[in-house]
């Protein structure tokens, strides 16, 4: 594996949804945003075959390697060991992270999503590899996200060691007050897939997360 899991920059982390994307072509969207700096991709496909959704994967996984790039699978770890994924990111209600840890061996990259201190700290003990916590903002990619404040996520980054990754209606315009919390990075979809220069996109935001 050419990723090393203690070396990974969760600095900058897209997550790909085709239907922000429209007509264009998720495979040059996922370079486009590595060229503008995202720093790790994660490929959620919610409403396709499984054929479709491997397809898909082993394209990326061609532009993500060509790069160094982690590539983390969402949900589907069927996928995940069927491309050889960096990682493979689960929810609380897919399968439990101790049961997938011994069906991946101890290489791959887990991530877990988390709304509370309780779920972080679960995640961190059972061993993830990092968390994603959220929803910070309101975000029209995933309705049903429960808010998390940014207290809560102070007492979170008190309470774990492992990197902490934002998501939910993140823009590059209230990156820079939410990165003040410590966290190691941020998941983005729409506020890059979105725009029509997404090369551009991704450099704005790591300007900013940079300040």
């Amino acid at each position: 594996m050419a990723v090393t899991k203690n070396k990974i920059d969760y600095k900058l982390y897209l997550v790909t949804d085709r239907d922000v994307l429209g007509s264009r072509n998720l495979v040059n969207a996922v370079e486009e945003a590595i060229k503008g700096g995202t720093t790790i991709v994660q490929i959620r496909e919610k409403n396709c075959s499984s054929l479709d959704f491997y397809q898909v994967a082993m394209q990326v996984k061609e532009v993500t390697t060509k790069y160094n790039v982690p590539l983390i699978i969402n949900d589907r770890l069927d996928i995940a060991l069927a491309i050889k994924a960096d990682g493979l990111h689960i929810g609380q209600e897919d399968l439990p992270l101790t049961v997938v840890r011994k069906i991946v061996g101890e290489d791959m990259i887990i991530g877990v999503s988390a709304t509370t201190l309780e779920e972080a700290v679960l995640a961190q003990e059972q061993g993830a590899d990092y968390v994603g916590i959220g929803s910070m903002y309101p975000t029209s990619t995933k309705l049903d996200a429960k808010p998390v404040t940014f207290d809560d996520l102070r007492a979170i980054r008190k309470a774990v060691k492992i990197p902490i990754v934002g998501i939910g209606g993140i823009t590059a315009d209230n990156v820079s007050e939410l990165m003040e919390t410590n966290i190691d990075g941020v998941a983005i979809v729409s506020a890059i897939l979105g725009k029509e220069d997404i090369k551009e996109a991704a450099e704005k935001f790591i300007g900013n997360i940079n300040k």
